[in-house]
């Protein structure tokens, strides 16, 4: 094998190796739904619930609440819905990912069996060929890769949207002052008399907005 072969070889988009990019891309595609949960609920509930309770803070008692995002969104079947879902509709991207895996894994296999054959023209011809192919792997993917985060935006905001709707209301109905969520890791102990978890699953389950 020449260094340009090598080279080929041992790129994580070439060869045999061109597995370990696609399960790295699905794993992560599988994944970012997860942390876009929590990523969006945490900054919806600060954006929705600060100003109004820092208001409040000065008018009427500190009353404190928190809520574990993280658990709203586990046991919430809307966000196990919209994550089926997405997971459905990444399947042929999946699909077609490992069919350009299959004809660049097919092009390096015959490369690596013919080279010696080859003459120093034949050889840089199929080289080349080998590296379009992989660059045209690497922009689908990229490609891919900004679809689905379209995607599980648009399935996961209306989930995210209904919750702090009914944060708001637990606030505005209880007079809270501030609600926290403790998966943000900034919460080290609390009481749980104060946790407003359970309701705001309740209210979710009840088809509240």
């Amino acid at each position: 094998m020449d260094s340009t072969s090598r080279t080929l070889a041992g790129s994580c988009t070439s060869g045999s190796d061109l597995a370990c990019k696609s399960s790295v891309f699905y794993r992560s595609l599988m994944g970012v739904v997860q942390i876009m949960q929590r990523v969006i609920l945490f900054s919806g509930v600060f954006a929705v619930l600060w100003a109004p309770a820092v208001q409040a803070a000065a008018q009427s008692p500190l009353k404190i609440g928190y809520i574990n995002s993280q658990v709203i969104i586990a046991e919430s079947p809307a966000a196990a819905a919209a994550q089926e879902q997405f997971r459905r509709e990444m399947v042929p991207f999946e699909s077609e990912m490992q069919a350009l895996e299959g004809e660049i894994s097919g092009l390096m296999a015959q490369y690596q069996a013919q080279q010696l054959t080859l003459t120093a023209t034949a050889r840089r011809i199929r080289q080349d060929e080998i590296s379009l192919r992989q660059q045209a792997y690497q922009d689908r993917m990229a490609q891919i890769e900004a679809e689905a985060t379209r995607r599980q935006q648009e399935l996961v905001q209306p989930i995210m949207e209904r919750i702090n709707n009914i944060i708001q209301a637990i606030r505005s109905d209880s007079s809270y002052t501030f609600i926290f969520d403790v998966a943000g890791g900034g919460l080290i102990a609390a009481d749980e008399s104060f946790d407003l978890t359970s309701e705001v699953m309740q209210r979710l389950a009840a088809g509240a907005p």
